[in-house]
């Protein structure tokens, strides 16, 4: 199994645009069949990234197939026009 973890943070005022995108994520979910779970949130501290995604696939060729998959790329185009930074990790548990 493949866990991958994503943080972003957001240029400001873009909160409308930030709302939109993490719904997008987590409307994933049941949509990408390699997605075998994802847990979206936003960051409620100060001075950290703004929001996070914690997901899960079978394999690395599963999330690459995830990241390859139309709907999230119409996702993740929104991500790429409001972040000002991004960082991920993705090891096997």
């Amino acid at each position: 199994m493949i866990r991958h973890i994503v943080m972003w943070k957001f240029r400001p005022g873009t909160k409308t645009e930030q709302k939109a995108f993490l719904e997008g994520l987590r409307g994933l979910q049941g949509v990408i069949p390699q997605l075998r779970r994802s847990e979206v949130a936003v960051n409620v501290g100060q001075g950290n990234y703004d929001a996070v995604l914690v997901s899960e696939f079978e394999s690395l060729e599963a999330l690459d197939a995830y990241k390859n998959d139309p709907r999230h790329k119409a996702v993740s185009a929104l991500c790429k026009s409001i972040r000002t930074d991004r960082v991920a990790v993705d090891y096997e548990f």
